[in-house]
């Protein structure tokens, strides 16, 4: 499990590294150049670099960048905003340094007239501002940005785009470059989980520049990056003489007239990610649809033909998911809040489950201690009101795990799952070919199988969100983006658990 630290954190993580490794700050510097050269050798497919240099720490791995990169004979031209006479210590060195070298072109910029015309075919690197700047652009950097950003060269930020601040929301008058690209070091950063950063971060790139793992596994945090590694190790064994009552009985009630499909693909993704026994509740006119779809579920019927409307005996079962396809009928409300009052096993919550208990907000507080709420925004804005930034939803998250005891799994980009004991894990699999109706459901299934076989509730919801993302990913390779069907998820389990598995 990757940490996602805050900038004051990354701060004290370098100086740690500076004083106990021991490394100059300037050698800790040139570590990170490398890398950022290492990785442009080799994935960027061009001959031609502009690289516009602050004056600070940031500018300072521009100017070791530029070096690098006219040592393999790239053509390089570096631009440097000159606000100051003199830049932070490390950036005097390295500019000492490129100085030496007659094929960089250097030029200074003191005055916003005397930028010029990039060239069509160069990709500019952005190391005009770093992690520490606490406020919006300003002066001759922020001309420096707007004229970054009227280019229509792609742009690579080094580190974090300049002008975005990662630990708090920034003004949409706010200059920041748009970033194609961000090759962060070491550390994912908060704002780069929110989907209004995104045109500025473009794609993310994690960079490892070898800072202190002891103080990266001693420094507390309460956001964390879910990565395989951590994922494999929380994969349930299947001894050789289990039973299927070993993997649980899980319980389904969803679907009704005009939405069963919601039920079906909830049933199948429950069953392909390995529980023993899955009962589903519905209308009683879904049974003959089930039976063809996948005659390993068994099914209890509602004394409803379309709809439910009561619940069965729970006793038997060691979890169930509510919501998928249910619709919001009187008696189908009522059906819920007589399961959320009597249900002692895990419980997840989805769909038109999140939208009636938004209507009802009284029932909160009766939520069994072990539920499991998977609203995508719309949903969760119904349950706990609109929000300003991401920032602003996710502390609404926190706050909400905490008052209702209970994990709530926004979906989305980065799925966030958050905990009662305050901890957010962010999911990295998957991709804009699962944003179709169904796919929600698909992850009920797979969620309300793993804590059916006993799983602790953050491990499940951390499990089931990569390998649901991953499935995606699976099916990305075969069908594309817009051709992805939430059955290809389901399609696609058996190869996401074990890669997982496999850890490969």
């Amino acid at each position: 499990m990757q940490k996602i630290f805050s900038t004051q954190q990354i701060r004290l993580c370098d100086e740690f590294t500076i004083a106990n490794e021991p490394i100059a700050s300037i050698d800790l510097m040139e570590r990170a150049a490398l890398v950022v050269f290492d990785y442009l050798k080799h994935a960027i497919q061009t001959d031609v670099f502009e690289i516009y240099c602050g004056q600070g720490n940031n500018g300072g791995d521009g100017l070791a960048i530029a070096r690098l990169l006219a040592s393999v004979n790239k053509k390089v031209k570096v631009v440097i905003i000159k606000e100051k006479d003199k830049g932070s210590i490390d950036y005097e060195l390295n500019f000492e340094k490129l100085k030496k070298l007659s094929q960089i072109e250097c030029i200074e910029i003191s005055n916003g007239v005397d930028f010029k015309d990039i060239h069509s075919n160069a990709i500019i690197i952005d190391a005009l501002l770093g992690t520490g700047v606490k406020q919006a652009a300003k002066g001759l950097i922020k001309e420096a940005i707007d004229f970054i950003n009227l280019q229509k060269n792609d742009k690579i930020a080094i580190d974090v785009p300049s002008g975005l601040l990662c630990d708090e929301p920034i003004n949409a008058s706010n200059s920041v470059v748009k970033a194609t690209l961000t090759l962060s070091f070491q550390f994912m950063k908060l704002a780069y989980l929110f989907p209004e950063n995104y045109k500025y971060t473009g794609k993310i790139k994690l960079l490892d520049i070898g800072l202190s793992e002891q103080f990266i596994s001693s420094e507390k945090t309460k956001h964390f990056l879910i990565d395989q590694e951590a994922v494999h190790l929380l994969m349930p064994v299947r001894m050789q003489f289990a039973h299927k009552g070993n993997f649980g009985h899980a319980l389904l009630l969803a679907g009704s007239n005009g939405m069963n499909g919601a039920a079906l693909l909830a049933a199948k993704a429950c069953l392909k990610s390995g529980a023993g026994l899955l009962t589903v509740h519905s209308g009683y006119l879904l049974q003959n649809a089930l039976n063809s779809f996948l005659p390993s579920a068994m099914f209890n019927a509602d004394v409803n033909p379309n709809r439910i409307t009561e619940i069965p005996e729970l006793s038997a079962y060691t979890s169930i998911g509510v919501g998928c396809g249910i619709g919001n009928e009187p008696d189908t409300k009522a059906a819920l809040k007589l399961l959320i009052q009597q249900c002692k096993v895990p419980l997840v919550l989805d769909a038109e489950a999140l939208n009636i208990l938004a209507e009802n907000k009284t029932w909160l507080s009766f939520l069994p201690t072990v539920s499991i709420l998977t609203p995508h925004p719309k949903e969760f804005e119904r349950l706990c009101g609109k929000w300003s930034n991401s920032f602003e939803r996710l502390q609404m998250q926190k706050d909400f795990s905490l008052k209702y005891n209970c994990y709530v799994v926004f979906k989305g980009a980065y799925t966030c799952i958050s905990t009662p004991l305050g901890n957010c894990y962010f999911n990295p699999t998957g991709n804009a070919g699962m944003a179709k109706g169904g796919s929600g459901d698909v992850l009920t299934g797979i969620l309300t199988s793993l804590l059916a076989q006993r799983m602790d509730p953050a491990e499940a919801c951390i499990l089931g969100v990569y390998i649901h993302g991953l499935a995606g990913d699976l099916a990305l390779l075969n069908e594309g983006e817009r051709s992805m069907l939430p059955e290809d998820l389901i399609a696609n389990l058996g190869k996401a658990f074990m890669k997982v598995q496999s850890n490969l």
